[in-house]
């Protein structure tokens, strides 16, 4: 395991938040956007979900204003593509990345696995390559029924409070999900558990990214995503791996 820790010395760190639906980016980094601003503070933070309907997007609105609720600043938008035609209404979506990368150069991307088995994350992945290539960009990972956990090589350790307000707010803040068969505290403490055991974390949670494409420096050159030089709960554990997923596009 090799264990970074690079502080930026920076007036504010910009975060991108990339989620095909509503619970998407609660669920795949919520414990690291909290972490990040619990360790790092002086965080923008562009939240951006693309499918929604009236229900969902008040829901989506609810908790970003709960994980974002100490930003320098934030910035949410909920667009209302259709759900599961999102391979289908690609042209739309590009027009809508291409119009997001005028308005944001962030320091480090959130989005879905590319290898994720739902066919809206996937496009959103494959989306987020094309537009922001030379950005820090970390895939996260959802649970869910099609049994497509992989291999991730970026772990983030987090506290068990931090999980706690993660899978608190979730619940809390998505009552049209909870008819979902797996959408429990169960599984997100599951999930988290596995992957602080595979990290060897000493708070023995995590979350799990994927990281194709890693500029580690040094000095003015480094970018910090978590926490300042003094805070080991901010680390991130990264692990080599052979999988296609880790090579440079």
């Amino acid at each position: 395991m090799l264990r970074l820790d690079f502080h930026r010395d920076a007036s504010s760190t910009t975060v991108l938040c990339l989620g095909a639906h509503c619970d998407d980016i609660e669920i795949g980094c919520g414990g690291t956007i909290l972490k990040l601003l619990e360790t790092h503070g002086r965080v923008i933070c562009h939240w951006v979900v693309f499918s929604s309907d009236a229900r969902r997007a008040a829901e989506a609105k609810q908790s970003a204003d709960l994980f974002l609720a100490t930003a320098k600043s934030k910035h949410i938008e909920i667009d209302k593509f259709r759900q599961s035609f999102f391979p289908y209404i690609g042209a739309k979506l590009k027009e809508r990345f291409e119009r997001l990368k005028d308005e944001v150069s962030p320091d480090v991307v959130f989005t879905p696995y590319w290898r994720d088995m739902h066919q809206d994350h996937r496009l959103i992945s494959e989306l987020t390559w094309n537009t922001f290539r030379d950005h820090l960009i970390l895939e996260y990972e959802i649970p869910k029924y099609d049994g497509d956990f992989g291999s991730p090589n970026v772990f983030v350790p987090l506290d068990r409070s931090t999980c706690r307000a993660k899978i608190q707010y979730i619940l809390q803040c998505f009552p049209s999900q909870k008819a979902r068969q797996w959408f429990d505290s169960e599984t997100f403490w599951s999930v988290l558990r596995l992957r602080g055991m595979e990290s060897n974390a000493e708070s023995r949670y995590a979350e799990a990214f994927y990281g194709r494409k890693l500029l580690l420096g040094s000095g003015d050159a480094s970018r910090s995503i978590v926490g300042g030089s003094s805070a080991p709960a901010g680390t991130v554990t990264t692990r080599s791996t052979r999988t296609p997923s880790s090579r440079p596009r």
